[in-house]
């Protein structure tokens, strides 16, 4: 059990010079940029603004409550802890510090991510260091990560909690052991705890471990773990509500229809646009006029359709890549494991379009797969040089342009907080 959770340690923190570089990189860049905004703005935590001050995202609310309970179950009692620490460290005040420190709080759980980025492209692709470090390049200058780095918000832990399992998983299932019945029921309360419907990505890798059909005694003791680990969810998710059934099949249908209204724009644009290209490249932006519950009358931004060409071929280039790295490697179960738990998602918000009009909030949910697969792709091609040049070159653009427009939409982001929330 000792060496167990050492190995567990290692999995999450740096245990080498160049992991411990890439966390204290991803550190000081994401905490700069997160102590500026929390500190000269209050975007970031403003107590007379419940929700969708910036990109839906509902900081106040997530904050004091943790959130909708029937999608993030268990989140109040780690945001309980965050808030705490915060009003701490502030001497109980809500004002700058508080802010600060919430967005450090996120920026750290970003830069962990980063490393857990790394450690996936060197110890599962087995990537040479230039590749490695371009893609987490790359991925760093995403609108996911971005925004996340600074948000206190379910989305920023669970991204974390996510690519943590997935290289968790991928270690397990490449040196062909099993994932136990505790890792199993953890990540599933942390993952499915945070927000619900992530749940069902916990079990994808137990579907890939060796010889699982090969043993009906196998298959009975992988579905006996998969009972027992949600049978404990469950538990917890009904005892934290009284075990008020019809409370959760009520509570649960009114979000339905709340999140899965139809919009003017159309079901493409808003994929491509929002669930997709959102959780990549920032479109251009707009200015709401909201007012809360108590008469405060405050302006929120989102996100419009793409407006240019290019940022079309952007996304269409980057999905090429990707249905090509995951067609090069379709026989690897490792990738298989990403395509799942891309479906998941693809299923919940291009299919049954639940928040479909603001999917690009979601991407810490699964826009680690793009990242993951273009390693995938590059491992694929290493005995093609010709490829692999290519392959560079035509990342190396799109790096430029991504690069380009979300640095600059940034600004118009920071220009927005300064006229609204100085």
């Amino acid at each position: 059990m000792k060496a167990k959770f050492i190995n567990f340690f290692k999995t999450i923190f740096p245990v080498s010079s160049t992991e411990l570089f890439v966390l204290l990189f991803f550190m000081v860049i994401y905490s700069v940029f997160g102590w500026f905004i929390a500190d000269q703005f209050r975007l970031v935590y403003d107590d007379r603004v419940p929700w969708d001050a910036y990109f839906s995202f509902d900081n106040y609310s997530i904050v004091t409550t943790g959130g909708g309970w029937e999608r993030h179950p268990f989140s109040n009692y780690f945001f309980d802890l965050i808030r705490e620490a915060a009003l701490w460290l502030s001497g109980g005040k809500t004002d700058a510090t508080f802010r600060i420190v919430l967005s450090l709080f996120s920026a750290t759980a970003i830069s962990f991510t980063m490393l857990q980025f790394y450690k996936y492209f060197r110890n599962i692709i087995k990537l040479p260091l230039s590749v490695n470090l371009f893609l987490l390049l790359f991925f760093s200058l995403f609108t996911t990560p971005i925004l996340l780095s600074f948000t206190p918000e379910t989305y920023t832990f669970s991204f974390f909690l996510l690519v943590l399992f997935n290289y968790f998983a991928a270690l397990k299932l490449s040196q062909e052991k099993r994932i136990g019945l505790l890792p199993l029921t953890g990540f599933g309360i942390l993952i499915g705890g945070l927000t619900i419907t992530n749940l069902v990505k916990v079990y994808i890798p137990v579907l890939f471990e060796k010889n699982l059909f090969g043993k009906w005694k196998n298959i009975g003791k992988a579905i006996l773990n998969a009972i027992i680990s949600a049978g404990i969810f469950i538990f917890l998710y009904l005892w934290r509500l009284d075990f008020r059934i019809q409370l959760i099949i009520e509570q649960t249908s009114t979000q339905y229809e709340k999140f899965s209204k139809p919009k003017v724009t159309p079901l493409w644009d808003m994929m491509t646009s929002w669930f997709w290209g959102g959780s990549m490249l920032f479109p251009n932006f707009i200015v709401r006029d909201y007012k809360s519950k108590t008469g405060f009358q405050y302006k929120g931004l989102f996100m419009d359709v793409y407006s240019s060409w290019v940022s079309y071929l952007f996304i269409a280039i980057i999905t090429v890549l990707i249905i090509w790295g995951f067609v090069a490697n379709y026989k690897n179960k490792l990738v298989q494991v990403l395509g799942l738990s891309l479906l998941c998602d693809v299923i919940i918000h291009c299919v049954l379009k639940f928040g479909l009009h603001t999917s690009y909030i979601y991407g810490g949910h699964f826009i680690f797969v793009v990242p993951m697969l273009l390693g995938w792709l590059f491992y694929s091609q290493r005995g093609n040089p010709k490829t692999i040049s290519a392959l560079w070159t035509v990342l190396i653009i799109l790096f430029a342009y991504l690069g380009f427009n979300n640095i600059y939409r940034l600004t118009e982001f920071i220009t927005f907080a300064n006229q609204y929330y100085r």
